[in-house]
């Protein structure tokens, strides 16, 4: 209805994703960085997470749209709660075998047979996985024995997995899924826009349907969408759309705040808002950090000095624990010995004790492992965020 009024060519704020209306927000084009490098290396796992609506699909669509058809077969899936059988039969459909039976067996021949001929014509394969977060673990590592298929020492499928944060705290914390992280060649978390781009998001969407500057917006409501929205693109879609809805039905030419508000509480009257949780950074769009991986410096955050503070410290209290799991392990080797050694000197041998004991020391080991594992997480997530934050111009400017 709005769009016949205000004369333009399209619906600007679908919530389906359109790479027409692809935006290049500073946390998608850093994902889009990742892409392509990931991309370009043809093997492994590249990793896109976010919170619903944050622009995965939009993302993943606008990059597909730029790829030549003729160098590269890809094939989206969609996944509900999969397991590790069925996941490699929905594979080998997305990729439009005909399987005979339904055995995996089957399925599998298929696939690696399509990878080889695919290969042979000078295409490579790339398999995009979404709402990954509804996988089971085992249909995860499924994944990961796909990417085995190789053609000499070159390997046939790459694969993009893209999920909420859910997802990314199940492949940072689960230990089934150790030989998958060490295939991830690329991950980024897409975060909430910030404030100062929403009024250029939602300039830019109705631009791709040919607004001319009517209606006209209030300066302020930009502020106060990022506020209502936690600057999910989603969520500026549902709440900029119903706002044109309300100009339309009672023929304004200028949306301003008090239609904001009006709208704000219709949505929270029929029960259609994604409410926002106060208290979270950016005004609730974007996700807390996974559990373990501790704070890190955001783009245009820190100084330098900062950052490598925190990552000097990280190197620290990993040596300290480093030291203590090497004394738990001589502590341990040491009791082995005197517990071998026991019979032949004769001296009585309490083997409940030394059961005991060995527990302990094991118990310890273990504890400690899993603190250097959180720590090593915590680093790579530190390095990481500050490679981020100096390809920004700040941090640019600062390390000069």
């Amino acid at each position: 209805m709005f769009d016949q009024y205000y004369g333009f060519e399209g619906r600007p704020f679908q919530l389906t994703p359109d790479p027409a209306f692809y935006f290049e927000s500073a946390t998608h084009r850093a994902a889009l960085s990742y892409l392509g490098y990931g991309l370009a290396q043809g093997e492994g796992f590249v990793v896109i997470t976010g919170e619903v609506g944050a622009g995965k699909s939009t993302l993943v669509a606008h990059l597909m749209a730029t790829i030549d058809p003729a160098r590269l077969t890809a094939a989206c899936i969609v996944t509900s709660a999969l397991d590790g059988e069925a996941i490699v039969h929905v594979v080998a459909q997305a990729f439009g075998l005909p399987v005979a039976g339904h055995d995996k067996a089957s399925a599998l021949g298929a696939i690696e047979g399509f990878l080889h001929a695919e290969a042979r014509a000078g295409r490579r394969c790339l398999l995009i996985v979404d709402e990954a977060q509804n996988l089971a673990i085992d249909a995860v590592e499924e994944l990961r024995m796909l990417s085995n298929f190789q053609l000499g020492s070159h390997p046939l499928l790459q694969t993009l997995l893209l999920g909420q944060p859910e997802f990314r705290a199940t492949l940072l914390e689960s230990p089934l899924l150790e030989q998958l992280r060490q295939r991830v060649i690329a991950t980024h978390h897409l975060t909430a826009m910030e404030p100062r781009e929403v009024q250029a998001y939602v300039e830019h969407r109705l631009g791709r349907v040919g607004w001319k500057g009517n209606p006209g917006f209030d300066h302020r409501l930009f502020a106060e969408v990022h506020q209502a929205t936690g600057g999910i693109p989603r969520r500026i879609n549902q709440i900029v759309s119903r706002l044109l809805l309300l100009g339309a039905v009672e023929k304004r030419s200028l949306i301003d705040l008090d239609m904001l508000g009006e709208v704000l509480e219709e949505l929270d009257e029929d029960g259609t808002r994604a409410l926002v949780c106060q208290g979270e950074p950016n005004g609730g769009g974007a996700a807390p950090a996974p559990v373990g991986q501790g704070s890190a410096p955001h783009p245009g955050g820190p100084d330098a000095k900062a950052a490598i503070a925190l990552i000097e410290a990280a190197l620290a209290t990993r040596d300290v624990q480093i030291e203590e799991l090497r004394h738990a392990m001589l502590e341990l080797a040491d009791k082995v010995e005197r517990r071998n050694d026991a019979p032949l000197s004769g001296e009585p041998l309490d083997v409940a004790a030394l059961q005991d004991q060995l527990a302990q020391a094991a118990a310890q080991n273990a504890r400690l492992e899993a603190r250097l594992e959180e720590q090593e997480r915590t680093l790579r997530h530190t390095l990481a965020m500050l490679i981020e934050w100096f390809e920004g111009g700040d941090g640019r400017r600062r390390a000069a």
